[in-house]
């Protein structure tokens, strides 16, 4: 049984042919184990739903030079970069400093972000600690936080957004009709019955015929208890994702008889 899936939502822009992205998560705490990372399969899926392909991932210290590195080695390989972490109020939340270094601009207490934050706490709560989150990369546009006010940016291709998930949700939110899309990703899945060992052989050889299509294979406990394989064909073609699904079906098909048949 096939469960072909689509998203026909607009985002942006037309679409162009592949717009990708990478994502940088920031903080000790996720290395340690601490806090347990809730960004990274939202981001990916959110992304491939409006058409933007999610290539990287890296998670990184706090510190700055490894912050640097590892951003400009994104920003200049995908069409978006994504960071989520490190721009709270606290010595250690380094984001800010590092994105304004790998830009090379000044990093200003921000009037525009002050405002904001004010709006939540009052002018008598702008501490030093709460300006430090008003500190923007000079030449960014604010990142709207209709959660808690403090602003994330964007500037050149790289969208800062908080970690906390629910702040970072609503940032994504308010960022994705700004952003170029693709085509869309569309996808087909398809239960084959068998052990992904039963059909390893015969799958390589249908993915080799349809070059142009990605096929994977992902294992899984069925409900007897039992092994099971669920396959999953993309494409952005139709067509193209129409006879792969078939020529996958197809195989299933043959396999399984031919385990039927095969003397035990």
């Amino acid at each position: 049984m096939n469960e072909k899936t689509t998203d026909s939502a607009a985002f942006g822009d037309a679409p162009s042919a592949v717009v990708t992205a990478g994502l940088l998560v920031i903080g000790d705490e996720i290395l340690s184990g601490r806090t347990k990372d809730k960004n990274i399969g939202y981001i990916a899926e959110y992304l491939t739903a409006i058409g933007i392909d999610l290539k990287e991932v890296r998670v990184v210290s706090d510190v700055e030079a490894d912050i640097v590195a590892a951003l400009d080695a994104l920003r200049h390989r995908w069409t978006y970069v994504f960071t989520t972490g490190g721009i709270g109020p606290t010595h250690d939340d380094i984001t800010a400093d590092a994105v304004a270094k790998a830009f090379g601009v000044p990093l200003d207490v921000d009037p525009r972000a002050v405002d904001l934050i004010a709006e939540r706490v009052g002018r008598d709560g702008l501490n030093a600690a709460r300006l430090r989150m008003a500190r923007i990369p000079r030449g960014a546009d604010l990142v709207d936080n209709p959660v808690s006010k403090a602003p994330g940016f964007w500037i050149g291709n790289v969208i800062v957004m908080a970690g906390i998930p629910s702040v970072m949700q609503a940032m994504l939110d308010g960022v994705a009709p700004k952003l170029k899309t693709g085509v869309k990703l569309l996808s087909a899945s398809v239960r084959a019955d068998l052990r992904e060992g039963d059909i390893g052989t015969e799958l390589g050889l249908v993915a080799k015929q349809h070059p142009d299509v990605m096929i994977g294979s992902y294992p899984f406990t069925d409900e007897t208890g039992g092994p099971n394989t669920s396959l999953v064909v993309r494409a952005r073609d139709p067509a193209r994702l129409a006879a792969a699904t078939a020529a996958v079906e197809e195989m299933l098909v043959k396999v399984r008889a031919a385990l039927a048949a095969a003397p035990r």
